[in-house]
Parts: structure tokens; sequence; C-alpha cells
């Protein structure tokens, strides 16, 4: 009984399968509409199906033996045969049903009613001109052959047949080099191209040297792999492979993807280009190195010269050791560690690199010149994963915290705010698997999160997003509400986005619930004091004679400041100053936030002033 009962429960209705619009087509066939006789055995024992491309000779004969039309030369056709892919082209009825019951090589005649071809109503396939619809028929077909497809575009114009399966999973892509045998064939059998001997056909994947329907079809094809595409003449373009584009309505291009070269736009504006030169260990992307791996590499850094003029060399300057570093704490350029980090174990690769990326923001060798763009050519050897914490004891785990803290506390002394966010948030996910069981273990682990969440609370204020800020303070004081340092840290973010109110109220409450806070909160309060002073006396200063004026001057009240020198780009300079936190922590935020808290206190007492703002042209400008 209690199976029964299971079985009940267990059982869920399946969803009923959508009819397609073929299958609602074939509930019009009648007996008798459709007849077929066969004329020539085909082989094998499969029938074509759905998904199928099928190839085949068509020839229509009125009842009579009068020949309506054909595909085949003899009957006056161009001697080019069909293709229609089961399920995605457009067909006649009576070829949708009858086609599948057909073997491979088989020819067959059928007898087709007016609603079975073109003169069936709302018929898909338009019918030729003259072409007498409303008579029973003989449709001649020769299925030549059938095979799996995949549909590259979705009219159709572009399909592939997999001869040989490939190796990997990868395929090319813009801007990918790649090397091919490649033949061309026209859809009646005629070479018009065939690069098969010497070197393989070498391209630039997205560069048009090869036509865009071919380039589509070696863009699903992976190392290895051998296939035919079919490209219909709207996806022939002209290029150095074809140059002549005749009037073909099809062309067949046999394909053998050799080889291709990884080549990667890192940054997506041509600037930063990782090129692959020998294909590693492992399978990409799983085989990568981690954030925080330990990473051994060899590498020779060139300036882009003409004489390519070498300025380091592992092998050769640092006594043939490879260079070791951990990722995600800026021990390299930035430019260096993106591409290293998608590299494989025995991977080469040659890395172009503009200055911004490279030793304009980093330690610059002493032979490599400022704003100098360069090349590393790059061999990862190797790395070591991150430590698992997995199975360690409670203060191994803060052990391991406290050296990625650490790093984090180095890296923003360096002003590598991002990276040093990274550390401090690392370890905060790590945190979320950590269970302490005493007292004493989950003191320990809340002041610990506490002092990461507010220092990613100062990176994000040094990034200049103030909100983010003020929300991670916030994750502290919502586990502990009288947590002094994290009130003063959020005061000091509503200050930076201008939202004077919520700080005052953050450095009063330090008072209240740390008497030894005073002083820092007093200070605090003082230079908040100063710098809504400031901002008022701006205010009226920027707006000095508009209520004297009509709506229809304010233009012209904006030209006679300026011309006054009230408002210039030097003063607006000046009055990013600010005497509380650093200049660039305010104008950060400012400018980060958008605006919006920059002048939250004064929109909210002056609903209309941000329209004035922007008559006055200064609806953007910072007042902290």
């Amino acid at each position: 009984m209690a199976s029964e009962e299971d079985a009940e429960q267990s059982y869920v209705p399946q969803k009923k399968k959508s009819e397609s619009e073929d299958d609602k087509r074939r509930k019009k066939i009648v007996p008798g509409s459709l007849m077929k006789a066969l004329m020539r055995p085909g082989g094998g024992e499969s029938n074509p199906s759905d998904g199928d491309q099928i190839i085949y000779h068509c020839t229509v004969r009125t009842l009579d033996g009068v020949v309506v039309e054909s595909t085949r030369s003899e009957h006056g056709g161009k001697g080019i045969p069909i293709r229609n892919v089961l399920g995605k082209s457009k067909m006649i009825l009576g070829l949708l049903e009858g086609i599948p019951t057909m073997l491979k090589g088989e020819v067959a005649m059928f007898k087709m009613m007016p609603q079975m071809h073109y003169g069936e109503e709302d018929c898909p396939v338009p019918a030729p001109s003259s072409f007498p619809k409303e008579y029973d028929l003989h449709f001649e077909i020769e299925l030549i052959d059938f095979s799996k497809a995949k549909v590259v575009s979705d009219d159709l114009g572009v399909l592939k047949k997999v001869i040989d399966e490939g190796q990997g999973w990868e395929s090319p892509r813009e801007p990918y080099e790649v090397k091919a045998w490649i033949s061309a064939k026209t859809g009646d059998g005629k070479v018009i191209m065939s690069h098969t001997e010497g070197e393989p056909y070498f391209f630039t994947f997205g560069k048009c040297e090869v036509p865009k329907g071919l380039e589509m079809g070696i863009g699903t094809m992976t190392r290895k792999e051998k296939a035919v595409v079919y490209v219909t003449n709207q996806y022939l373009t002209p290029s150095p492979l074809l140059p002549m584009i005749e009037d073909y309505e099809e062309v067949h291009f046999e394909v053998e993807l050799v080889h291709f070269i990884q080549v990667r736009d890192m940054l997506g504006d041509g600037r930063l280009i990782k090129r692959r030169l020998h294909d590693g260990k492992g399978d990409f992307p799983m085989d990568c190195a981690l954030h925080d791996s330990l990473l051994q590499v060899h590498y020779k850094g060139m300036l882009l010269n003409e004489e390519k003029t070498v300025f380091y060399d592992t092998r050769v300057d640092n006594q043939g050791e490879p260079l070791e570093f951990s990722s995600g704490e800026g021990m390299v350029p930035e430019g260096f560690e993106m591409c290293v980090r998608l590299m494989l174990p025995g991977e080469i690769a040659l890395v172009t690199c503009p200055p911004d990326y490279a030793y304009d923001k980093f330690s610059r060798p002493p032979s490599v010149p400022e704003g100098a763009h360069v090349q590393w050519e790059i061999e990862l050897l190797g790395f070591e994963m991150p430590k698992d914490w997995t199975g360690l004891n409670f203060q191994e785990i803060m052990d391991e915290a406290e050296k990625i803290r650490v790093t984090g506390n180095r890296l923003f002394k360096e002003g590598k705010f991002e990276l040093a966010k990274a550390k401090y948030e690392k370890v905060l996910r790590e945190f979320n698997h950590v269970n302490p069981q005493t007292d004493e273990e989950g003191k320990v682990f809340l002041d610990t999160r506490n002092s990461l969440h507010l220092n990613v609370a100062a990176c994000f204020l040094k990034m200049g997003e103030c909100r983010k800020s003020i929300d991670a303070c916030n994750k502290v004081l919502d586990a502990t509400p009288v947590h002094a340092k994290a009130l003063y840290r959020r005061g000091m973010a509503y200050m930076a986005a201008g939202d004077f109110e919520e700080a005052r109220f953050d450095f009063q409450m330090m008072i209240k619930v740390d008497k030894s806070s005073e002083p820092d909160a007093t200070a605090a309060l003082a230079k908040l004091k100063k710098q809504e002073q400031e901002v008022e006396r701006k205010a009226r200063k920027q707006f000095k004679g508009l209520f004297d004026k009509k709506p229809g001057e304010i233009a012209e009240v904006q030209v006679e400041d300026r011309a006054g020198g009230e408002i210039t780009g030097e003063n607006q300079k000046n009055d990013l100053s600010a005497p509380f936190l650093e200049r660039d922590d305010s104008q950060h935020c400012n400018e980060a936030d958008g605006g919006q808290y920059g002048m939250g206190w004064f929109y909210s007492l002056w609903p209309s002033g941000r329209r004035i703002f922007s008559a006055l042209g200064i609806d953007k400008c910072t007042i902290l």
C-alpha cells in the first residue's frame, strides 16, 4: 500500500511536446493523396530523419510523362541536386512525408494530388512560374545521400557535415590564426579551388581572408577535424582564398583543420594580445592557474622597436632560474599576470602589451623607457594550487587567514586597492565554511571577520565607491551594533558621499558606545562642520545673483559668473580639497557614484536644485 502511495506521489505528468508546423501539415494527408512506387532499391537499413541533411535529384512529370521541371541536366536542369534539412527546410508536403521512407541510393516515383505539392493551401514553398499545381503529378526522386548535419546559420545558408571527428573541444574564433587544407567544388561537382598541397592555407580568423560562410563553418570545427561545409551564395563573400565569386548557387568546401593558434585580445581593444606559440598540457581553461596560485615562468622581455631589444631574460639575467610569483599579489605587471593566468603548463606565449599594463604602473627596468610598448615571450613551467583549507583545524585556518590578510595590507599600502580587496574577500568567502567550536574561537572569528569587512570598506572608499564602502561597514554593524571603528569608517564614507547628517549621526554614536573614541569622534565632527560650511559657502558663491534674475535669464547669469571668474577650471579644482578626507577619496566617490550623493542634502531640501545645476552647466561638479 505504501509503495502505491509513493508511486502516486512520485508521478509527475510529463509536459506534452508542442506540435510542430510540419506535424500540423501531416494531419491534412488523406488516403490516396500520396502514392509511392519503387523504381530502384537503395542500400543500408536506415532512413533519413529530422535533423538529417538530404541530397536528392527531383524530376516532376505530368501523368502522361511530360517533364515539368527537373534538377537533372538531361532534362533541362542545372545538374545540381537539391539539399534540404528534414525538420528545418521548407518542403512540399509530399516530399516531407515520402523521403523519410527511402534508403540511400533509392529511386522512387511519388504520385501526388495537388494538396500534396504546390497546390496545398498555405504551402510554405512558392510554386515555380507556370507550374501546373492544380494537377496530379509524378515526382521522381533519387536519394543520393543523407547524413547528420550541423546547422551553422539559422537560414540554412551554411551547413556542415563531419567526415572525421576532431580532437578536444576548442574551436577557432577571432582573432585566432588558422591553418587548414581547403578545396572547393560547385554543387554539380566542378572543382573551382584546391589548396591541398605544399603548406596548409593560413588565415587570421575575423579578417575576411576566407568567404564568410566558410569561416562560420570552420568556427565550429576542432583540431584535426575533417568536414564538408556547404555554403550558399549569400555567404560567398570575396576573399584572398576565393577572389572571384561567380554566379555559384552554392559551394561545397572540403576542409581539414590542421592547426590553429590561440590569439586572445585581452582587453577587447587590440592593445593587449596573447598569442600562443606552443601548446601546453591539459584542457583550457580547466587546467589554468587559479587566483593565488604560485607560478614558475621563464620569460624574455623585449622592446617593440626595430631591433626588438631584449631588456631582461630570466635564462640569462637570473642565472637560469625561473621567476616565481603568486598571482593576485601585484608582483608582476598587470598585463603579464592577466596572460599567464590563461596559460597551460608547458605553454609558450608571445604577449604584446601597452605601457599602462606593462611598466608605467610598475617598477620599470632601467633599460625600459617611460611609455614603452613591450613584448614578453613567456613559458609557463608550472604552478602550485592555493592551499586547500579542507581538513584544517581552527587555529590553522586563522593562521592561513592572517597570511592572506597581511598580503592584502601590503597591497593596500602600495595603492593596489583592487588586489587588496580581492585578498580580504577571499578570506571572507572561506569563512562561510568555518564553524567555531568554542566561545573563545567564536570571539576570535568574529573579530577577524569584522576587521576584514572594514578593510574591504577602506578599499572601496579608496576606489571611490562610497555606497559599497557603507554596505561593507553595515555588515559589521549588523553583527556588532556598538562597533566604534565601523561607525567611524561608515561616517567617513557618508562624509565623502556628501551625506552629512548620516555622518554626524555615526560620529555622535561613536561617543555613546565607546567613550575612549571621543577624541577621534570630536575631531571628525569638527572637520565635518568645516566641510559643511565650505559647501554652503560655495553654494552661495555659485548662486550669487541667481534669484535676482527671471527664469529666462539663468543662462545669462551663467555667462556673467564665468566671465567674472566665479566658476573657473582652477577654482573648481581647488574646491576638490576636503579637510577630513584625502582629496582622491572624496573626488572618486562623487565620480564613481555618478554624483548622486555629492549634493544629496542640497537636493533633498531643494528638489529643483538639479535642474538649476544643469542650467548652469555644473550638474556634475564635485563639492567636497
